[in-house]
């Protein structure tokens, strides 16, 4: 068995427009090229398409995208040792896979896995859900709660954990 390769593991979790993307893509620049961007969003309406044209305009030459909105872990796992990754959203990824109706905790356990193991420095955006109000129906309960679990199992593997509060980086871990 080949032995493994270091890396280190870095959450950034935070509320909507916290700045959390962006701080990502800063750290993850203070690597040396090439950057892999495994992207989860899918494109559903033309907002959604804007926000992505965003985010894919702030990244220059030396990034790669990858779109993975479902298979994460393969898209992680393809990934050649050292690279440099970012991965955003966890939030989105999880919002996928409980409108396809999958097996949401198996799908999250499958993602922490892979994570405990990083092969390179992985910096890994989510978002904090859990700090609003209580949502007023079953559907967005169980994703606060399922993003809420998923959340806690990737920080307790990460070796960093920072909280994006106005665009400011807060060391929690």
């Amino acid at each position: 068995m080949p032995d493994r390769v270091a890396g280190t593991l870095t959450l950034v979790i935070g509320g909507a427009r916290s700045g959390k993307s962006a701080h990502a893509e800063k750290l993850a620049t203070a690597c040396p090229a090439p950057w892999a961007y495994i992207a989860t969003a899918q494109t559903y309406d033309d907002e959604m398409r804007e926000r992505i044209a965003l985010h894919r305009s702030r990244r220059g030459e030396g990034w790669t995208t990858i779109d993975a909105p479902l298979d994460l872990v393969g898209a992680i796992e393809a990934l050649p040792d050292g690279r440099p990754v970012l991965i955003d959203c966890l939030t989105l990824w999880l919002t996928n896979h409980m409108l396809a109706e999958h097996d949401v905790e198996a799908e999250c356990r499958g993602l922490a896995d892979v994570l405990s193991r990083p092969r390179g420095p992985w910096f890994v955006v989510s978002n904090e859900v859990g700090q609003g109000i209580v949502p007023d129906n079953a559907l967005a309960r169980r994703f606060r709660d399922a993003a809420g679990r998923l959340n806690q199992q990737v920080a307790a593997v990460s070796d960093t954990v920072l909280l994006m509060v106005v665009g400011l980086p807060l060391k929690v871990k």
